[in-house]
């Protein structure tokens, strides 16, 4: 019996072939956003937790608050020092801690003059390895920065391809504030935008040309194999506001674990998500409406069909059944159609990603709970709009049907 309600819903669906492809618009366009969107938000949120399980999560990055626009820590009121620093080197649990400076710099090359933000690198070896582990900074060219470095820098792989009109090679000369620098080192493509786009300076020259004398822009500091990084991270705040002399809750720093910045990170993704998917579901109400309409118009023009089935003997629910059938029918393969294009959609933001970046920061991430769930509302909407015209259609009477 219910073999025989497809059957006709299908040849129903085929003598109105142009109509049922129109009325299946609205639905599949829907469908395809909302698994573009959710998939790559999905596998946004991957990347993220991938990038953070390769750099570890036994750092924590203290920066003063208040930060304007830019770089964290620029612009702060009150300002992180060396002094701050030596104070966290002391904490019980933590093991090493390294000040970066990140400031906007002049840089002159090939009669260019650009002004990029610069991140300076620290002096003493360890503090060095603690800087590239923490940023995972891979080399493609030349060297890293080292020990006893001055007058030198180090570039990720856009700033040296794409920053000026000529590309930096390895052994070029910038003049940054007035002062030579050669280029040691090319850093590999990461696809972070941020460290490819990236410029590293000595510490001790990067304050000399800018004037800086005690302050830092950001403390990463590497908690001790061992210890709960929740635990060290309360004595790191509990010395830091005895030290700078402030209030518990009204503190001018901040103190962020991977977790905090994680979780950060998913709830504006969330965020974004449900605004994008609310965007799309204005798209499945159209596409509902368009299925309620052909329906309702399918109820008109068959009504002496309807007639002569109800004069044989169909109960209204047969009648109900063939109509709602039909509109799911046009629903489930609206969503058939919009996985289909959403999957091609997040595939190709996927590869053209690829392309730009180098790397699979951006990707599509597909939940087979996601595909079945949106085959299934492309089905359910699809019901739910017919089941009206379903209902008008089984309360026509026989006699009244076949005068029509």
């Amino acid at each position: 019996m219910i073999k025989d309600y497809f059957k006709l819903a299908y040849k129903s669906a085929r003598q109105r072939r142009m109509r049922s492809w129109l009325t299946m618009i609205g639905i599949f366009i829907g469908i395809a956003a909302v698994v573009a969107l959710m998939s790559l938000s999905q596998g946004l949120q991957t990347a993220i937790a991938e990038q953070f399980v390769s750099l570890g999560s036994d750092k924590v990055i203290v920066q003063a608050a208040g930060s304007g626009f830019g770089p964290p820590g620029t612009g702060a009121e009150v300002p992180l020092t060396i002094s701050d620093r030596e104070v966290m080197e002391k904490v019980s649990g933590v093991d090493n801690t390294v000040g970066r400076l990140l400031r906007a710099v002049k840089i002159e090359f090939n009669e260019e003059i650009k002004y990029p933000f610069a991140a300076s690198m620290p002096e003493d070896s360890e503090d060095i390895a603690l800087a590239v582990e923490a940023n995972n900074y891979k080399i493609d060219q030349g060297r890293l920065l080292k020990k006893g470095d001055k007058y030198k820098v180090m570039v990720g792989y856009n700033f040296a391809e794409d920053f000026f009109d000529k590309s930096l090679l390895l052994r070029d000369k910038v003049l940054i504030e007035g002062v030579d620098f050669k280029v040691v080192g090319i850093l590999k493509k990461s696809g972070n935008p941020q460290q490819d786009g990236t410029l590293v300076i000595p510490e001790a020259a990067m304050r000399e040309i800018l004037g800086i004398e005690e302050t830092y822009d950001i403390i990463p500091a590497k908690i001790s194999a061992g210890e709960d990084i929740a635990v060290v991270t309360e004595r790191i705040k509990k010395d830091l506001r005895s030290h700078r002399n402030v209030e518990e809750g009204k503190e001018d720093f901040t103190v962020q674990t991977p977790e905090n910045i994680l979780a950060t990170l998913n709830t504006i993704l969330f965020i974004i998500q449900g605004v994008l998917v609310g965007i799309a579901a204005i798209s499945l109400l159209v596409g509902g409406i368009g299925i309620m309409n052909t329906m309702y118009t399918a109820v008109l023009e068959r009504t002496k069909e309807i007639g002569v089935m109800k004069a044989i003997g169909a109960r209204n629910w047969e009648i109900m059944s063939i109509f709602v059938i039909e509109s799911g029918m046009l629903g489930l393969v609206g969503g058939i159609i919009g996985v289909s294009m959403g999957f091609g959609i997040s595939k190709s933001v996927e590869l053209i990603a690829f392309q730009i970046y180098g790397s699979y920061l951006i990707k599509a991430d597909f939940n087979l709970g996601l595909l079945i769930g949106m085959l299934m509302f492309g089905f359910i909407i699809g019901s739910l709009s017919g089941a009206f015209p379903a209902k008008q259609a089984a309360a026509l009477k026989p006699v009244d049907a076949l005068r029509k």
